[in-house]
């Protein structure tokens, strides 16, 4: 299936050079490269500029609430675990108003893929620090500087028992297509942290700045979960990017379901609207 399969005629307003572009892309190009079609996907969104991808690619697709799409997208995937299910957040998003959900997403496992738009800012309300701005970072919020240790994506996933933990960078997108394949393909919770460069408001982490620091995970023992842990501190003056740890586990889905060949949303219902009704009469 060639990629523009996968767009849409809707005119995209994202800043010239935003980070986002080059996630779109890779991610038509893992689909692409896995021989998936639009409909065998379903994509749940949050809210932020990431959020806007929901009117540019064609897949199935829902914008939730503010910091809720992980929830949502379990659902889904219980409802349907034969589609391939995306998570496509933001940093604000997901790690402020969703960092619930990020910690019980990783424990229970669901076939879930989540794409975190890392720009350490909230850019669609025009540039207030997220959790994962850097600290001392000066915005119209923080006149003297950001007090906050940053948050680290990477660490609480390996901590909370994520089974698939990586990090790319939009500016790199063959490298990133990799990863995102890799994530998809997984059996079970896959994150991956997109460091994604916001050309409007953040003046600091810049596309220079991050290929300065950057270096790719090499003869890594991705099994390993203390080296793993290790490797996610790493933030300065140098800055891992690759697969940082992956373990085979059964699914929340595998659990919950235990006949692998059902589709619940295929079920009958197997109840009586007119009966549920009648005990509220």
């Amino acid at each position: 299936m060639p990629r523009e399969e996968f767009n849409t005629p809707v005119k995209i307003t994202w800043c010239l050079g935003c980070g986002n572009f080059g996630i779109w892309v890779a991610l038509k190009n893992a689909f692409v490269e896995m021989g998936l079609r639009p409909d065998q996907i379903f994509s749940v969104y949050g809210i932020g500029c990431h959020g806007h991808m929901i009117n540019y690619l064609k897949t199935y697709g829902f914008e939730g609430v503010h910091g809720r799409a992980l929830p949502l997208a379990t659902g889904a995937k219980i409802a349907n675990k034969s589609l391939k299910t995306m998570a496509i957040v933001g940093d604000g998003d997901q790690l402020g108003e969703g960092g619930n959900h990020l910690i019980h997403a990783a424990r229970r496992n669901p076939d879930i893929t989540c794409v975190l738009h890392n720009n350490q800012l909230y850019s669609l309300t025009v540039g207030q620090p997220s959790p994962t701005s850097d600290k001392g970072v000066k915005t119209r919020l923080t006149p003297e500087g950001v007090f906050d240790q940053p948050f680290n994506p990477l660490a609480l996933a390996i901590a909370s028992g994520a089974s698939f933990v990586a990090r790319g960078f939009a500016g790199d997108v063959p490298q990133l297509t990799k990863i995102l394949v890799e994530a998809i393909n997984h059996q079970g919770f896959a994150l991956v942290d997109v460091l994604q460069p916001c050309v409007a408001l953040n003046h600091l982490n810049t596309y220079s700045w991050f290929r300065e620091r950057i270096y790719k995970l090499e003869n890594h023992d991705a099994k390993n979960k203390v080296l793993a842990f290790e490797k996610s501190l790493e933030w300065g003056d140098r800055i891992p990017v690759g697969i940082f740890y992956r373990e085979e586990r059964l699914t929340l889905e595998e659990q919950l379901l235990p006949d692998k060949d059902a589709i619940l949303a295929e079920q009958p219902l197997g109840l009586s609207i007119e009966k549920l009704l009648a005990e509220f009469r």
